[in-house]
């Protein structure tokens, strides 16, 4: 059996363990339900510290978790009586080439400090929609998320509000840097272990943990048009018309949008848009002169700074709230008379004001996203908009966690139709069939989610990581 005190010994960041005074901060999570009583926390300083780490766990047979920004509301970030790789105190910097507008990003970096770091460079790169989100672990309401992780968005794909530009997330890694099962620290690109290189780029921490990330960057202007404006129910069958047309034309590549179905101020029922336009205000207002020609109700949106933009979000999604979410993909073609229906549904249900509901609708243009072909990287094309269902409870008891559950799987099943393969965006869905305690998504569900490209990534698991070490999200069964 390892020692700790070994451990210790090597280690070059810090180590958190039950009865220490800053152990409760240390498991916390942005989900209060997420939380779980880790034996081991490790704050790791660098690559090797997360290989250490690694070692030590897999010597001492203890379960491993990989933090970022902690978002993953089934607790894929947590583990009870494991070891948790946090990313966040030390791996959180980002440095920027201007020249070869690349961003190197630690893997605990959260998309606030890319988008603020990047923009003074005058560039910007394909982010969340809230700024917490760290970007190597499982993103969660990665749309109302900005100071989220980049882990778990980036390598489970990455839709963000430039992806109608640049594609996802992953279309725009150019390399990461990886330590796998056995404590290595490869390089990942095309050309240095391209396999593992394809792998990640979709299959989100089943091969290993990625200690940084070298993204591309783009030209971005300072200041964009964006900001929520709310609509009333009486308005909602105007607003899906003028939506259902503007959607049916083809929003352009400096366009998007998130509605969702929701209770605003006074707990009264309402659909904000979040809306977003790469341009000054005048050309905003103009581009959706259509949905304000409905006069909404409320009008918040503005020409902002770039860097507010994955901001928009974040009051809605702010931590320590017990949550249940899930991902599904969007009917096709526009489900017109289907959506008045759920949203009807939904009023009823969120009627307890315990309980804050939302059903996000991503509005991105698709194309770029959808113009990869599926075996270019792990992550799977052809797909529908994106559509997140989540609820909020205030307090954490069997009653409210069944509550949320039970409703968030009613509104996916009235919009789905209950089909079993509409298992969405991977990163809307961290738990699934997992177990409460388990954070991790059975293979049945693996194999959807990763369509025609499972088989390969197999093979891949097999190499890198046979003994299932890391096994939170999705988790890839190794071939025979």
């Amino acid at each position: 059996m390892a020692s700790l005190d070994t451990f210790k010994a090597s280690f070059k960041g810090d180590i958190v363990i039950p009865g220490d005074e800053s152990y409760e901060k240390a498991i916390a999570r942005w989900a209060k339900n997420a939380a779980r009583k880790a034996a081991v926390v490790a704050f790791v300083k660098d690559a090797e510290d997360v290989s250490r780490a690694v070692t030590y766990a897999r010597q001492a047979n203890l379960p491993i978790a990989i933090k970022g920004g902690g978002h993953s509301a089934a607790g894929a970030s947590s583990t009870e009586g494991g070891l948790v790789v946090d990313l966040s105190r030390y791996l959180n910097g980002v440095r920027v080439d201007a020249d070869k507008k690349l961003g190197y990003i630690g893997g605990g970096a959260i998309w606030e400090t890319v988008d603020k770091v990047a923009i003074e460079h005058g560039l910007a790169t394909v982010g969340g929609t809230v700024n917490h989100v760290m970007c190597a672990i499982l993103p969660t309401f990665h749309n109302i998320l900005t100071l989220s992780a980049l882990v778990s968005l980036v390598l489970g794909g990455g839709y963000g509000w430039l992806s109608g530009a640049y594609g996802l997330a992953i279309d725009n890694l150019v390399q990461a840097t990886v330590v796998t099962a056995d404590g290595s620290i490869l390089t990942a690109n095309k050309s240095e272990n391209p396999d593992l290189f394809w792998g990640i780029r979709g299959a989100g921490s089943n091969f290993g943990i990625v200690t940084e990330f070298v993204l591309k960057l783009y030209p971005q202007r300072r200041t964009i048009f964006c900001g929520p404006v709310i609509y009333s129910p009486p308005q909602l069958e105007a607003l899906l018309d003028v939506t259902q047309a503007w959607w049916e034309n083809g929003p352009s590549e400096k366009e998007g949008m998130i509605q969702v179905f929701t209770r605003g101020p006074g707990h009264q029922p309402a659909t904000v848009l979040f809306l977003f336009y790469n341009g000054s205000e005048d050309e905003g207002r103009a581009n959706y002169k259509a949905f304000y020609d409905l006069q909404p109700v409320v009008d918040m949106a503005k020409e902002h700074p770039y860097e507010v933009l994955n901001s928009l979000q974040n009051q809605i999604a702010g931590p320590g709230q017990v949550v249940y979410m899930k991902g599904s993909f969007a009917p096709q073609p526009f489900p017109r008379t289907l959506l008045p229906q759920v949203f009807e549904r939904l009023v009823a249900l969120s009627e307890p004001e315990e309980y804050t509901f939302g059903i996000l609708m991503e509005y991105f243009s698709l194309h770029k996203v959808n113009a990869v072909p599926d075996d270019a990287t792990a992550y799977r094309r052809g797909l529908a908009p994106n559509v997140l269902t989540v609820v909020y409870a205030k307090e954490e008891t069997e009653t409210s966690l069944q509550f949320i559950r039970d409703s968030t799987h009613e509104l996916v099943a009235l919009l789905t139709g209950k089909s079993e393969d509409n298992l969405g965006y991977g990163n809307y869905n961290p738990d699934s069939e997992a177990s409460p305690l388990g954070g991790s998504v059975s293979a049945a569900k693996a194999d959807v989610n990763f369509g025609v490209n499972y088989k390969r990534l197999q093979e891949i698991k097999k190499k890198y990581d046979p003994e299932l070490v890391f096994n939170k999200w999705f988790v890839v069964q190794p071939s025979a």
